[in-house]
Parts: C-alpha cells; sequence; structure tokens
C-alpha cells in the first residue's frame, strides 16, 4: 500500500470520530431547553440560568482539561474514557425519569461537558501529532471538521424523522447516539498510530496555560481566531429571525441551515487543496474575504428574496469551511514546527475561546436587537432595518478586523517571523 493511501486511511478513520461528537453537542444547544421548559415543567428563567452556569463552568475548566491531558499518557485512552460519562450524560438528558428537574438537568449538563470537552481537546491534540507535515495536518482537520458537520446536520434532522413528537424522537435519537459512538470509536481508536508526542514537562498549571501563552504565534493566532469567531457567531445567533423577519420565508428556515452545512462541508477539500498552493494564513484570508463579500450583500436584501439569501447560505458555507479547517492546521502546524509539549494545553485555551466567541456574539447581538427597537416578529422598517445591519453589518465589521490581524500577523503565523 503506498504512503498516500496510508494517510488517507488514516484521515477518515481519525476524523470519523467528529462526527458523535458534534451530534452530541446540537442537542444541548437546540433541544435540551425547550425539552426541559416546554415539557418538564421547568421555568425558563431556571433553565437558562443552570445553562448558563453549566457553559461558563465548562469555558474555564477546558484549559485545565488540557494541562491535565498534557499529563497522561495516551491521547487514545483518554478519548475512550471520555465517552461514557458523554454517553450517560446526553442520554440521561434526552430521556429524562418523570418528576426529573433542576440537579437532573445540571448533573446530566455536567456530566456531558466533562465528557465533550475531554474527548474534543485530546481528539484535535492527537490530530496535531498523527500529522507528518504540513499538507496532512490540513487533510486530518478538515477530515475531522467535515465529519463534524456531517454530525450536525444529522442531529438536526434525526428527531422529526424518528417520531412525532420531540420527547420521542430525542428518546430514540438517544439511543440512534449511544450505538453510534460505539460504532465509530471501535473503528477510529483501535490501531491508528499514537503521533509523534514530546515527552511531558513536570509543571503546574497555570504555569503550563501561561508559558503556551506566551508563544507569540500561538498568541496571534488565538487573537484572530477569538475576532474572527465572534464575527461567524453573530449571524449564526441571528440567522432565524433575518429569515423569519427580513426575507420573511420561515418556512424555508431548514432548507437555508442545510445549504449552509452541505457548502461547509463540500468546500473543505478546496481551502485544503487552496492551503497547499499559496499557504494556510493566505488560504484563510481568501475564505474571510468571501464572508464579506457575503455579508455586505445580505445586509441589502428584503422579503421575498429567497433565492438570493439561498445562494449566501451556499457562500457562507463555503467560507465556513475555511473557517474550520485552516485556523486548527496553522495551530497544529506551530505546536509540530516547536515539538511543543503543550498541545492538550493550546486546544484547551482554543476550545475555551471557541466557546466564550458563541456567548460573547449572542450577548453582544441580541442586546444590540433590542436597544435598536427589533423584537421576533416585528417587520416595521426601521426594525428590519436594524437587524438586517446586526446580522450583516456587525460580522462585516468584525471580519475586516480580523482580516487586517491575519494579514500583519500572517509571517508569524507560517513561522516565517516568529
Amino acid at each position: 500500500m503506498s504512503a498516500g493511501a496510508l494517510q488517507a486511511g488514516l484521515g477518515w478513520r481519525y476524523g470519523l470520530l467528529g462526527l458523535p461528537l458534534a451530534f452530541a453537542a446540537l442537542p444541548i444547544y437546540v433541544h435540551v431547553p425547550h425539552l426541559y421548559a416546554a415539557e418538564m415543567g421547568l421555568s425558563l428563567s431556571l433553565v437558562g440560568t443552570i445553562l448558563l452556569a453549566t457553559r461558563v463552568a465548562d469555558a474555564l475548566a477546558d484549559p485545565l482539561i488540557g494541562w491535565f491531558s498534557d499529563r497522561r499518557a495516551s491521547r487514545r485512552g483518554l478519548i475512550a474514557l471520555a465517552l461514557l460519562p458523554l454517553a450517560l450524560g446526553l442520554a440521561g438528558l434526552l430521556v429524562p425519569p418523570a418528576g426529573a428537574g433542576a440537579l437532573w438537568l445540571a448533573g446530566g449538563l455536567v456530566l456531558v461537558s466533562v465528557g465533550y470537552s475531554l474527548a474534543t481537546i485530546n481528539h484535535a491534540a492527537w490530530g496535531a501529532e498523527l500529522g507528518r507535515d504540513d499538507d496532512g495536518r490540513t487533510r486530518l482537520v478538515a477530515s475531522r471538521e467535515g465529519f463534524g458537520l456531517l454530525g450536525v446536520m444529522l442531529a438536526s434532522a434525526l428527531p422529526a424523522l424518528l417520531a412525532s413528537s420531540l420527547p420521542e424522537g430525542l428518546a430514540r435519537m438517544a439511543v440512534v447516539f449511544i450505538a453510534l459512538l460505539g460504532l465509530v470509536a471501535l473503528v477510529s481508536l483501535p490501531g491508528l498510530p499514537a503521533g509523534l508526542r514530546p515527552p511531558p514537562v513536570a509543571e503546574r498549571p497555570w504555569a503550563g496555560l501561561r508559558l503556551a501563552l506566551s508563544e507569540r504565534p500561538f498568541a496571534a493566532l488565538l487573537g484572530v481566531f477569538a475576532v474572527n469567531g465572534v464575527a461567524a457567531a453573530i449571524p449564526a445567533s441571528t440567522v432565524l429571525f433575518f429569515v423569519a423577519d427580513v426575507v420573511q420565508r420561515e418556512d424555508l428556515s431548514g432548507l437555508f441551515l442545510a445549504l449552509y452545512f452541505v457548502a461547509g462541508a463540500a468546500g473543505l477539500p478546496l481551502w485544503v487543496r487552496l492551503a497547499s498552493r499559496i499557504g494556510k494564513p493566505l488560504a484563510w484570508l481568501a475564505g474571510m474575504g468571501l464572508a464579506m463579500a457575503v455579508f455586505a450583500w445580505a445586509g441589502s436584501l428584503g422579503a421575498g428574496d429567497a433565492w438570493a439569501f439561498g445562494l449566501i447560505c451556499v457562500l457562507s458555507g463555503l467560507a465556513l469551511g475555511a473557517d474550520l479547517a485552516l485556523p486548527s492546521a496553522i495551530l497544529a502546524d506551530q505546536l509540530a514546527r516547536i515539538r511543543s509539549p503543550r498541545a492538550g494545553a493550546c486546544f484547551g485555551c482554543w476550545a475555551f475561546v471557541a466557546k466564550a466567541s458563541l456567548a460573547l456574539a449572542a450577548g453582544l447581538a441580541l442586546p444590540v436587537l433590542d436597544a435598536l427597537g427589533y423584537s421576533p416578529g416585528l417587520r416595521e422598517p426601521q426594525a428590519v432595518a436594524a437587524l438586517a445591519a446586526v446580522y450583516g453589518g456587525l460580522p462585516l465589521v468584525l471580519k475586516i478586523l480580523a482580516a487586517g490581524l491575519l494579514w500583519r500577523w500572517r509571517k508569524i503565523l507560517d513561522g516565517r517571523d516568529a
């Protein structure tokens, strides 16, 4: 068997684990709040408080989980260990017993958060250690993110396909998830190499995290990633409002989201190829340029522009592919270049910034909409204009800032001016 064939087999087997991990994340954000408020009788304020508290704790714990993981011998062993609380926690959340209340919700969220963070941080660090060269690491990240997008699409569609009611659909989806997670683990974990991993360094948690952040290329990359992450998360937080009150085709929301995710997955090989030709920072910059053009166009749409918005979903999905594949691949290259013993700590900080960006985007966009006079269902010209400005204009400004930082620090990120 050729080296290329071996690398291809390594890529899909490694990336496949991204499917159930992304599958597990979607119900927490989409279905669990509705299930516990509408079906289990908890108040919206209580559900919201529990979700916020567990998400904050989850994000703050990620760098420590990364530091802890760097002290352990096997990434695969940690991933296997993480799958049990992930499976038990998600099944418990989606199939709650009669009378399950706030403690059950909080306990399930903690289990899922610990299992998910331990698995995803080590999966990402393992990919950085598996890649033999820059192009190989890019392909591994693209494989992981591509399977992750498939997991998101599968999780979003299954409840309605499996049953007519949400509780029954979620209960059946929990069974599917456990079976899928076990099958994928059997395919992905055994037999794959451990990768090139430097020996761990004996250091206290905060010292290790401080030293990881003191690496200039990593700090620069994290800054670009944070600004770009907020820019990408604002449309995600407001897209359903935009479809309902600007385009006024709420009936097509599912189709629009499907176009977005399918385009993101389909575009991943294009970004991998472009990165191999012009380098990852410039390829990522091209993705940002495409996103900026899309956001500028989106701000001009109005009622009935369904075809135009469908094309915007396709183009923004293509841009999403660059955001998914290239930043993590740049980080993997940086870690390989210096043979860092802190891959877990770096990806723990990475996970923290990703989660903080999502929270910051919602915390920024929704209050701004409220201050500008928009509320869901309000289609007065001033309110619609405010929504269009926040959906398209605010991400455009942040994307321009992220692109400027990326251009300024491109040589640092590429290891040419560290």
